[in-house]
């Protein structure tokens, strides 16, 4: 008998991140950072771990979104989905009753996402390589065969994305030697949460500069007096060459968007992220021309790929913040970095979230190694929450990602958090345990 996927289970995990308010924004004050956790199984005993993330209840109907997903592929046979995990994608994101939730976007996508990068997660332990590495070492052909250009022709075609492929293939063994040998360039939101006090801000940053980051970023968008308190705490703590970007979260309407980050210009923010609600492609596009130098980043509720090829074409960003979880996971994800080296455009993913910084690394890696073979200005969010949690925890050394070295896509939780975590059952939420 050949080897088949044999379960799909989904958990859902919280932690209780509100607690002390890390995590906080204008838009989710108080949000307890949450998983829909999947693991897959196959009946050779072998498996991978995924997940949605999410901050609290919606947790509940990402579990069903899972679920509801789990018998498409339940029985199908492990070599067929490995051999091709474009169609695997489409099988999952395709279905004609569950597609009509989005159609790809949505919880259901994410779903998608979930059980994606635990196939991939399967993958990389089945060869012994972390997703960065084996994805950098798959044919251009291979990694084309991925990607749905259905909708994206007018934008990128497959001999395109061939040719930008093959142009980075002759750098790729020295560069990842040099991302072995010195990290992936990281920023960090940690100091910046909106809940926090000024003393708080004011010592994180200063932390965050002794650790070597060149990039922090602050949180804005309930309080503009405050918002310009809080800027210029932080930029008197770091000092002028470090950057700085701030986070709207979707708080503004458009003009609103234009007149608050100017008001914050005397501080120099490098970037404004989320200004407006994550669907408004022109409304990016015209924040854009107004709040230059400033520049305008979004993209980690940007739902799949043929919104990133419109925020592309209207030229509505210059910084593109792919999500490991919100469209549909690593495979459509490649078609996104294809997307944004077509059109010139720095990626620095989002990671602000539980197990967010674990998988979108693997991301960004390879999209320097095996894309646009480059880290000028591109950097990957880090956030100093819940890694502890993690089996193959993020590796930070002075600003900078180190690569992971153990097969998979690092997703994976420890049993005993799993134990602990799990909702509403497990001791942390029920109360038998501090937490």
């Amino acid at each position: 008998m050949s080897e088949v996927i044999s379960a799909v289970e989904a958990v859902d995990v919280r932690f209780p991140t509100s607690r002390d308010l890390d995590g906080s924004d204008a838009m989710n004050p108080e949000p307890d950072y949450s998983a829909a956790y999947v693991t897959i199984r196959t009946s050779t005993g072998g498996r991978g771990h995924g997940l949605a993330f999410t901050v609290g209840r919606g947790n509940d109907v990402e579990v069903a979104a899972v679920r509801a997903l789990a018998p498409l592929i339940v029985g199908l046979p492990v070599a067929e989905v490995l051999a091709d995990l474009g169609a695997f994608s489409r099988r999952l994101t395709g279905d004609s009753q569950l597609r009509w939730l989005g159609p790809e976007k949505g919880a259901i996508h994410m779903a998608a996402a979930a059980i994606v990068n635990a196939v991939w997660d399967l993958y990389g332990r089945r060869t012994g390589k972390p997703v960065w590495r084996l994805l950098a070492e798959l044919s251009p052909e291979q990694l084309v065969d991925l990607v749905d250009f259905r909708y994206l022709q007018d934008a990128l075609t497959r001999d395109e994305a061939l040719d930008i492929l093959r142009r980075a293939e002759p750098g790729r063994a020295e560069r990842t030697a040099h991302l072995l040998a010195h990290g992936y360039p990281a920023y960090t939101t940690t100091p910046g949460w909106l809940g926090y006090d000024d003393e708080k801000l004011v010592r994180l940053s200063k932390e965050a500069v002794a650790d070597g980051f060149g990039q922090i970023k602050l949180k804005v968008g309930a309080d503009r007096e405050a918002d310009r308190r809080r800027m210029r705490l932080a930029r008197a703590a770091v000092g002028p060459d470090i950057r700085i970007a701030v986070d709207a979260n979707q708080a503004w309407g458009v003009q609103q968007a234009i007149d608050w980050t100017a008001s914050l210009a005397p501080y120099d923010p490098y970037w404004i992220e989320e200004p407006t609600s994550p669907d408004d492609i022109l409304g990016h596009a015209t924040i854009r021309r107004a709040v230059a130098p400033v520049k305008v980043a979004t993209g980690e509720h940007t739902h799949n790929q043929v919104m990133f090829k419109q925020l592309l074409q209207a030229d509505a960003l210059d910084v593109l913040q792919l999500d490991a979880s919100r469209t549909a996971g690593v495979t459509e994800n490649v078609a996104i970095l294809l997307l944004a080296a077509k059109f010139g455009v720095p990626v620095c993913p989002h990671a602000g979230g539980v197990g967010l910084c674990e998988m979108v690394q693997h991301l960004a890696m390879f999209d320097y190694v095996a894309v646009s073979g480059t880290t000028e200005n591109r950097v990957i969010e880090y956030v100093d929450h819940l890694h502890e949690h993690f089996t193959d925890p993020v590796r930070i050394r002075e600003g900078r990602y180190l690569a992971p070295s153990a097969p998979g896509i690092s997703a994976e939780l420890h049993q005993q958090s799993l134990a602990d975590h799990r909702y509403p059952d497990g001791p942390v939420w029920s109360g038998e345990a501090a937490g």
